[in-house]
């Protein structure tokens, strides 16, 4: 039973984050043009690294269930990861879009990582449950 759930929500947040490669952050269209532009993840190769690394390091954490610390620890690099992309993109699309830009929207991209950063709290909360539980069972012995 213990860790079940935190494996689930781990994984999730991880599955979250690597739809960031394929649906775009932001949309716009420009006053006399017919074209939405999109901001993706392969037009902005830091950003791109960082998804990278917020992809890897919940599944990373879901192998770490005998270390609960350590997994609490990867958890946390994990939220600031996903916190340094939030920032990174939003002063992208800050600075991208151009003045005459018309109807621009955050498209889907950009609900995913805070969704993925609501299911990484929950795992952490879950494994400071499973962790109280381990210690309570330590002192019945």
């Amino acid at each position: 039973m213990i860790q079940r759930k935190q494996s689930l929500f781990l994984f999730i947040a991880a599955l979250l984050n690597a739809l960031l490669f394929i649906v775009p952050f932001y949309r716009w269209h420009e006053a006399g043009d017919t074209v939405w532009h999109e901001l993706r993840l392969n037009t902005f190769f830091p950003a791109f690294l960082v998804a990278i690394v917020i992809t890897l390091l919940p599944l990373v954490a879901i192998f770490m269930f005998r270390k609960r610390k350590q997994q609490m620890a990867m958890c946390g690099v994990s939220l600031l990861s996903i916190t340094t992309f939030l920032s990174m993109m939003l002063a992208k699309v800050g600075n991208l879009v151009p003045a005459n830009a018309i109807d621009g929207t955050y498209w889907i991209g950009a609900a995913l990582p805070v969704v993925a950063f609501i299911f990484i709290i929950l795992a952490m909360a879950g494994i400071r449950k499973d962790d109280k539980l381990v210690k309570s069972m330590d002192r019945l012995r």
